[in-house]
């Protein structure tokens, strides 16, 4: 439905949004989760390949790099494209890939246009095969890429770092694992990621279930038939599945699943926004027409361009993501240009989120056919209060005769028994329980990765960092020579396309090492004042918006809590994620590395 057809009370709607939130906050908020490697060993080893016995490795490589999705391969294929091959990548998984990896329930494939999301495409010469891969296609991208850059000759897999140490003496890192392995690295990169600690609903009687139950991430394909590649999954013809989760992963794998299950209901605590996706085949020869040199980067920071006030007179990409922003600027421009003030942007937005989030909800109730379903999947929140999704399949896949949705109406579901699971007061038998309870995001840092690293002096990043992160750049910390930290906050902090931080960071990374190497330098680090000046100069921003609790608990905003003063630099550059890709190449292309102590 056109947007201008739309008739929307704000004020009615603001009190809706705001009695849908109330119903879903808890006391515990993102401690109402069990970690699954604690609570279910046996559902957190790797159904896919199995574990490799070698000898413990006690060798020296120039660079190790904790984790082997698109942050290890990003900062591998720029060191060996630098001229560097002593690269060590190290990754509790059996291959390159990280999330994608492990992620390889039935449906699963990328939300942001491949094009922008698959890291490294100009480089490895290869073409999508559609605006939304799916990932068998990515996990086969991440081989292509380790295999391009020769990335497998020193990689540990199956292998997990319990220690990081730096030795002053021999200006080295000491990395130990739990295979035994001890040898050194002049540098270290940490990529482990924000989605890679699976995580349970820490539901009563959960391990009492006597059926089959499994996490989305360790998808048990000998139990349900099929294969990641898409196979049928028959082994689920004469079963009654439970799927208990209705974010981005459930959106993904409920549609699947429907397709060959007996009975398969859906518990939901929250819904979704379930857009448009039109994923459709890339064409041949109009990307041939496209790929010229510098094609990639171009179309990342185009994309990029859309979430800031550049307003790009192109939109590549074109999608749901770049859609809500060319609304907000549409709005905007009814706005004369003296009176863009903050409030002026803030209604702006708020008017292009209203209008766009109402034809989401009137999306839900035109393509189900049973109406109180229908009214059940419409989300009564901001888009970005939560993770927005798209599939032209999702809410369809309600209207299969065995498909059922159980709408807890915020509260989730209460208990598990032996026999299924319990939720508004009803006890549902099923077969089996598929969690789709994503991972991990508000823990400590040295509680995810599963260690501790220690810097100069002894002392521990944990105790660096103390009441909250400390960086340059989302990078490098004081204290802690030729370390560096391969994420997005306080850098770009850009999620709509996360892999566009990492890219960046490598560069910055090449860089670096390319200098210290040139110059026969031993360690570069932030001087402490040009830490405290970055962590200052982000302050300076409006703040992490993502973070809004006046939005539906979710992890965007710690469940509802919020920031806690932990957490308060957890912000990206006061300009947007376009103006810190455009100051950090500054920054490299000045080679001066303002801010780096070198030694």
């Amino acid at each position: 439905m056109a947007s201008e057809a739309l008739v929307i009370d704000k004020d009615a709607l603001k009190r809706k949004y705001a009695e849908e939130r109330d119903k879903r906050l808890r006391d515990d908020a993102s401690e109402q989760y069990i970690r699954l490697e604690s609570e279910f060993s046996d559902l957190a080893t790797d159904p896919y390949l199995p574990v490799q016995q070698r000898d413990p490795v006690t060798d020296h490589v120039t660079f190790a790099f904790v984790g082997g999705g698109f942050a290890g391969l990003c900062v591998g294929a720029r060191l060996k494209q630098a001229g560097y091959d002593s690269v060590r990548l190290i990754d509790k998984g059996g291959d390159f890939g990280g999330t994608w990896y492990w992620n390889r329930y039935p449906g699963a494939q990328c939300d942001t246009a491949s094009m922008i999301y698959m890291p490294l495409l100009e480089e490895t010469g290869h073409m999508p095969s559609e605006k939304y891969a799916h990932a068998p296609e990515i996990r086969e991208h991440c081989a292509r890429i380790g295999k391009q850059f020769g990335l497998y000759e020193h990689a540990l897999f199956h292998t997990q770092v319990t220690g990081l140490e730096w030795d002053e003496d021999a200006k080295l890192w000491v990395i130990e694992t739990d295979r035994g392995d001890r040898f050194t690295a002049k540098y270290v990169g940490m990529g482990t990621g924000p989605l890679h600690v699976a995580k349970l609903p820490g539901l009563e009687g959960i391990e009492r279930f006597k059926g089959k139950s499994f996490h989305t991430s360790r998808w048990d394909y000998a139990y349900t038939g099929g294969t990641p590649e898409g196979a049928p999954m028959d082994r689920l013809a004469d079963k009654r599945v439970a799927i208990i989760g209705t974010g981005a992963t459930a959106v993904q794998c409920v549609p699947e699943t429907a397709k060959y299950a007996k009975e398969l209901t859906v518990f939901q605590r929250t819904p979704s926004s379930v857009d448009v996706r039109a994923n459709e085949p890339i064409d041949e020869d109009w990307f041939a027409g496209v790929a010229e040199e510098g094609w990639q980067k171009k179309w990342q920071e185009n994309f990029t361009a859309h979430f800031g006030m550049g307003m790009p007179a192109e939109d590549l990409v074109n999608d749901g993501w770049t859609d809500l922003a060319k609304r907000i600027r549409k709005n905007m421009t009814k706005v004369p240009m003296d009176q863009w003030t903050p409030e002026k942007m803030m209604a702006a937005f708020e008017d292009a989120d209203f209008e766009k989030m109402e034809e989401i909800r009137q999306r839900a109730a035109a393509l189900v056919d049973d109406p109180e379903t229908g009214e059940a999947l419409k989300a009564w929140y901001r888009q970005l209060c939560k993770r927005p999704c798209f599939h032209d399949e999702y809410l369809q896949a309600f209207n299969r005769p065995g498909v059922k949705l159980v709408h807890t109406d915020g509260q989730g579901v209460e208990r598990i028994t032996e026999k299924g699971v319990v939720a508004n007061g009803k006890e549902y038998e099923v077969d089996c329980i598929i969690y789709a309870s994503g991972f991990e995001v508000w823990t400590d840092f040295e509680s995810r990765t599963g260690f501790d690293p220690v810097g100069r002096g002894g002392k521990k990043l944990s105790d660096h960092w103390g009441e909250a992160m400390r960086t340059l750049h989302g990078l490098q910390m004081h204290g802690f020579p030729n370390l560096f930290l391969v994420q997005a906050t306080q850098g770009a902090a850009f999620i709509a396309n996360y892999p566009h931080n990492l890219v960046d960071h490598a560069d910055t990374i090449a860089a670096i090492v390319s200098h210290m190497e040139s110059e026969g330098l031993s360690t570069a680090e932030p001087s402490a004042e040009a830490e405290q000046k970055w962590l200052d100069f982000l302050l300076t921003g409006r703040g992490n918006a993502l973070s809004n609790t006046e939005c539906t608990p979710g992890y965007y905003n710690n469940e509802g809590k919020g920031l806690r003063e932990r957490d308060k630099y957890n912000l990206g550059h006061p300009g947007g994620a376009l103006a810190f890709f455009s100051h950090i190449d500054a920054w490299r292309k000045s080679g001066k590395f303002e801010g780096l102590e070198f030694a």
